[in-house]
This record gives structure tokens, sequence and C-alpha cells, in this order.
């Protein structure tokens, strides 16, 4: 009887397994909430307002100059656009771009006479925009036998224009695919024997292509380059300078609100586990696609969205046992409130705001 007792405790013991817990260690984050609450700039949208207007039809007359040629016109494309001022001057960039893809269809030939840089950037700027561009741009600057002309591997601002250009191409584009690889060689050739603005720019090129990169950090990076270039325009530096911060002013405002949503809703302090705590990080994320001031209610909702797909994540990856996951995708795929009452306490705490979250979304 001792034996069949014990037996019978050992049995009922095994039915009721302690749930063993993870967790990831995250470590706390130098973005803390009174660094974020702390941000100011004086640099506010109103304050500025006018000085704004002013510089940027000063850099729109510049779009009406007929003495200015074609290759001036793109640079002031590109420079615009890498300069982060490209939403300011849609129209007359599309515009410019119209007339210039116009030109190009009803000349043909009238590429023969340009630079390979002039043809590169207009190649670039026109494929990056939509219109249709054909690599068949290219073909004057190959002889007989269809290799490229080695003199025009000599000139680096060419080179240069014709390596990024290369990056656009696609699946098939085999003038494109072997300008890629002939422009990195030579460039890799050349940076150790140019001048130090030059060479930063095909350091960079050269790094990732510039499709890849962040708009907005892209432009604080090229406002440094645009200042020492020569010929460059002061009313074009003045502007850039100014919309940076004045935008970096909104982006401000907008850490700070999304760092005070995330401290009410209280996680690290009720849940009972140790969560990522990343706002800047999910934030930073958000600004790679859209900086300009235009989509600030988008920033600030993707943003809330990631961090709650992050805290999701935290709970199906490391905390949660397999029973209570089983429960929370049940509770989720039902999307029934009345689920939330089988969940244990810290994932009612995740459930609920995640479904007030989804009602606000779909109300904006």
């Amino acid at each position: 009887m001792m034996s069949l007792n014990i037996r019978s405790h050992v049995n009922s013991l095994a039915f009721e397994p302690i749930t063993k817990r993870r967790s990831a260690n995250y470590q706390p984050t130098i973005w803390g909430f009174n660094f974020l609450q702390s941000l100011k700039s004086d640099y506010t949208e109103e304050a500025y307002k006018s000085k704004i207007k002013k510089l940027e039809e000063e850099v729109k007359h510049r779009f009406d100059d007929r003495a200015m040629g074609h290759l001036c016109q793109l640079e002031l494309i590109d420079d615009i656009q890498r300069l982060g001022l490209g939403y300011l001057f849609e129209e007359e960039i599309k515009k410019a771009l119209d007339t210039i893809a116009c030109m190009n269809d009803m000349d043909h030939t009238r590429t023969d006479q340009e630079s390979l840089h002039a043809t590169a950037l207009q190649f670039r700027l026109l494929r990056q925009h939509g219109y249709e561009i054909s690599q068949g741009l290219f073909n004057h600057f190959k002889d007989e036998a269809g290799n490229f002309i080695a003199s025009y591997l000599d000139d680096v601002k060419g080179v240069l224009s014709l390596h990024e250009a290369s990056q656009l191409a696609v699946e098939g584009e085999n003038i494109l695919d072997e300008a890629k690889g002939l422009t990195r060689t030579a460039l890799e050739k050349m940076k150790g024997d140019m001048e130090p603005r030059l060479a930063k720019q095909v350091i960079h090129a050269l790094e990732f292509p510039l499709h890849w990169r962040m708009p907005w950090l892209e432009a604080r990076w090229y406002i440094d380059i645009y200042d020492k270039k020569e010929n460059s325009i002061p009313t074009l530096i003045e502007l850039a300078k100014l919309n940076f911060n004045i935008l970096q002013s909104v982006h401000h405002k907008e850490l700070v609100e999304l760092s005070r949503w995330w401290e009410n809703l209280g996680f690290r302090d009720h849940l009972g586990f140790n969560i990522r705590d990343s706002v800047a990080q999910a934030f930073f994320g958000t600004l790679g696609m859209n900086p300009e001031p235009q989509f600030s209610n988008f920033r600030i909702d993707l943003t809330k969205i990631i961090m709650l797909i992050a805290l999701v994540d935290d709970v199906y990856d490391v905390y949660g046992s397999l029973e209570e996951l089983e429960l929370f995708t049940h509770a989720v795929e039902r999307w029934d409130i009345e689920a939330i009452d089988q969940l244990p306490d810290y994932m009612k705490i995740s459930q609920t705001e995640i479904s007030q979250t989804d009602f606000k979304m779909h109300r904006a």
C-alpha cells in the first residue's frame, strides 16, 4: 500500500510541471524616457516660415533660367534630391524631367555630343523617377567590338556617374551589368589619386548604391559634401541646412510623443519580463522610408505598430509557454474581447493594447 501511495503522489506531480521562463537579457536602452523627453530645438517651422519661403522661391527661379544648360539642370535636380529637398520642388523637377525625356525621345543622336557624366546622370535621374529609358543610351561610348572605349574610363566624374547609373540595371541589361564591374574596378584604382571631396564621394558610392541608403542620413552626409563643392549655390546650401534643422525639430517632437506613449503603457513594470525598449530605434526605421514633414502620422503610427509587434515577438520567442501561446493565438484569431479572460495576466495587458491600437488604426 505504501508503494502505491508513493507512486500515486509522484504521478500527480508529473501533471503539474513548473513553467520555466526564459529571458532575452535585453540591455537598458541608451535612449531613455527622460533623455527623449528633454529633446528640444529652436528650429520651429513657424519661426522660419518666411525665410524658407524666400529661399524656395530663389531656387525655383533657377528652373526658369533659359540660359541654364542641359547638364546644369540635371546637376541641380540631383543636388536638390541628395540634399533632402526633393519634396519642396516636386512640380519643378517633374516638369524639367518631362522636357528632358521628351527631347531624348525626339533626338536619339543628341547624347553623342554629351559627356559620359551627363549621359549617365540623365539615365539615373530618369529611371529613378520611373521614365522609360533604354541602356542603349550608352552605345556611343563603346567601340565597334562592343567594348567601352578606354578613354572614357579615365574621366573620374563620368565613371562615378556611370557606376551610380549601373546600380539601377534591370535583369537582362548587359551593357549596365558590364559597366557595373568596369566602373568599380576603375574607381578602386583611381580613388587614391583624386582630390579629397571627390574621393569621399567615390568611397561612398562604392560602399552602397544610392537607392539603398536612408534618404535623411544621405541628406546630412551630402550637405557637408555640397558645402565644399566648387560652384555650389549659396541659396541652396542655406535652404538645405535650414530645412534639415526644421525637420529635425519635427522628428524630435514625434519621438517625444512616442516615448511618452510607450512610458504610459507601463509594459516594463507590469508584464513581469524583460522586453525590448527600443522606441528610438523603431522610429529611426520609419525615417528611412518617409522623413518628410507631411508623413508625421505615418511615422508615429508605424512606430507604434513596430513596438507592439516586437512585444508579441518576445512573448512568443522568449517568455510564453506552449499552452499560453496556444491560448494567445486562439484569442488573436478570434479577435474577441471575451477571449482575453482565458489568458494569463501578462498576456491580457498586451492583447488589450494591441486590440485598442488596431481599432485606432482602422478609424484613422
